[in-house]
């Protein structure tokens, strides 16, 4: 019997489940640069702020399970930034390649649409399925900069992709 994916607006509840996702990939990637696991209050501050700007948290749950989440956050704090955002996805580890980036994209890309312009999204390279994921929305890559992280033992790249949302 097949489950079916809801896409929605994150709770409080959900912080804990979101800030075991990211530290699984904090703890074993370099998708993220952040190296420490954080606690469910950092999270629950991140969050705030990216709430309080009135953007966009979602999460992707099935059955009652918090499964991945994205959201778009703050791109630069100085004002005439304002219309732009770097748009960010999560997936549970066992869940990737399922099609729920895909759904948490649409409906964050839906739900961006009138408060922003231009969207920005930042990738570790190689990533392969990431560059995959924002180009199927219409995501262009615009610049590398090259080994700027350093990451269990290993100097990094990032790539960055831009869009324009329609006005």
């Amino acid at each position: 019997m097949s489950t079916m994916i809801r896409v929605r607006p994150l709770i409080q509840q959900d912080i804990e489940s979101i800030t075991a996702i990211y530290n699984h990939y904090i703890l074993n990637s370099t998708i993220t640069f952040e190296e420490k696991a954080i606690t469910p209050d950092v999270m629950e501050q991140r969050i705030n702020t990216i709430l309080e700007r009135d953007l966009p948290w979602l999460v992707a749950e099935e059955n009652s399970e918090i499964i991945g989440y994205a959201y778009a956050g703050i791109f630069k704090d100085r004002s005439a930034y304002r219309f732009t955002s770097e748009i960010t996805v999560y997936v549970r580890p066992d869940i990737r390649q399922k099609g729920v980036g895909t759904q948490l994209y649409k409906e964050l890309f839906e739900q961006l649409k009138g408060k922003v312009r231009t969207c920005v999204g930042c990738i570790t390279l190689p990533n392969p399925a990431s560059i995959a994921l924002h180009e199927k929305f219409g995501m262009k890559p615009v610049g590398t900069f090259e080994n700027v992280g350093f990451k269990f033992n290993q100097w990094l790249s990032v790539g960055y992709w831009q869009c324009h949302l329609e006005d």
